[in-house]
């Protein structure tokens, strides 16, 4: 399950809105016959790529999957099939299939003789590949996870507004590697003004990344034709909005966002409710004044404030990486077509 987990890891980025699967297949023997993750969409689901690679070896043999394979024709054949076309003896996953359309194969498998067990190092996927693909199953929205680096004392940017650069390279990096698995990166048009930033994910070597996040720009200040968002290196949206309905419908269309700021418009995410993750970047240094990393958050009282549960503390070189995560604050969606839509509240940036 450990190399299925790192195939689907791997698929991050490049299946939306399709789940990132990761899939090993066993031979008779137990030796391993196939890897296997999910292919951009139109492309085969994570089995068939393992059962492909296996060959004959699969024919008796074991298969472990991310996922509960699939039992649907969508662009492709339903993955339970394939398994049970395969010869395949045994299939373990990690998580069921949420989706009421693509449920029911390992139901499918059992009556077909095949040995099936769930929950196989479950945890680890739920926080990990599939945290995005699984959020937006229960609620009907992106994943959003909002990033930044700040001094010990909270700051993002020194009092003479110099930011670069509070983390150290292997934070930087750290955050090049994940976007290279986003659907979308977001910053506000003053964070465009200050820093021309690029939003682009590089590999080690400055190079661009397979896989580019769309960059979204949210704001009402024009920004200039020459920002090295409008380059051509990935796509860009521009909304020219503070009203964070609007931002929330752009963003419909995306799976696993990140916010990365400013300030501004981290706090507008947290006011409306729109925060699920944070990756807190620590360094080790006190500035004792300057910007802070959020404003404007809707909280006037601590009793309002906007609480998150630590998942992990992580040294990455000088720096310390904070995971945090919250409660899913809208209800799941309802699959009723007719089910009327919630009520939107008007939120501004």
């Amino acid at each position: 399950m450990l190399i299925a987990i790192g195939a689907a890891e791997s698929a991050r980025g490049f299946t939306s809105p399709n789940p990132p699967v990761g899939a090993v297949v066993l031979d008779a023997q137990g030796r391993i016959a196939g890897v296997g993750m999910t292919q951009p969409p139109g492309g085969p689901h994570a089995e068939v790529v393992a059962l492909a690679e296996a060959g004959r070896d699969a024919r008796g043999g074991t298969a472990i999957v991310t996922l509960e394979p699939c039992n649907h024709h969508g662009r492709t054949g339903p993955c339970s099939q394939a398994l049970l076309d395969a010869g395949i003896r045994e299939v373990h996953y990690a998580v069921g299939d949420p989706n009421p359309a693509a449920a029911g194969g390992a139901e499918t498998l059992v009556r077909g003789g095949v040995h099936v067990s769930s929950g196989v190092r479950a945890a680890d996927v739920e926080r990990g590949s599939l945290r995005a693909w699984l959020h937006r199953q229960r609620t009907g929205r992106p994943h959003v996870t909002w990033k930044y680096a700040a001094s010990l004392d909270g700051r993002s940017a020194a009092a003479d507004g110099t930011s670069k650069w509070i983390t150290g390279s292997q934070a930087r990096a750290r955050v090049h590697e994940e976007r290279a698995k986003l659907d979308a990166v977001v910053v506000g048009t003053g964070t465009v003004l200050a820093d021309d930033p690029w939003l682009t994910a590089r590999v080690p070597d400055g190079t661009l990344a397979a896989h580019q996040p769309t960059r979204v720009v949210v704001g009402l200040t024009p920004i200039p034709e020459s920002a090295r968002v409008l380059d051509d290196s990935a796509p860009t949206l521009v909304l020219p909005t503070r009203d964070m309905n609007e931002v929330a419908e752009a963003l419909a269309e995306f799976t696993d966002v990140l916010v990365e700021g400013g300030p501004r418009l981290a706090g507008a995410f947290l006011a409306a409710g729109m925060v699920d993750r944070i990756q807190a970047f620590v360094a080790p240094l006190v500035l004792g004044a300057g910007a802070s990393t959020a404003v404007d958050a809707g909280v006037d009282t601590l009793a309002a404030a906007h609480r998150f549960t630590t998942e992990s503390v992580e040294t990455i070189g000088p720096d310390v990486l904070l995971s945090l995560v919250g409660r899913d604050r809208h209800e799941p969606v309802a699959h009723d077509p007719g089910a009327a839509a919630p009520q939107r509240v008007r939120k501004e940036i």
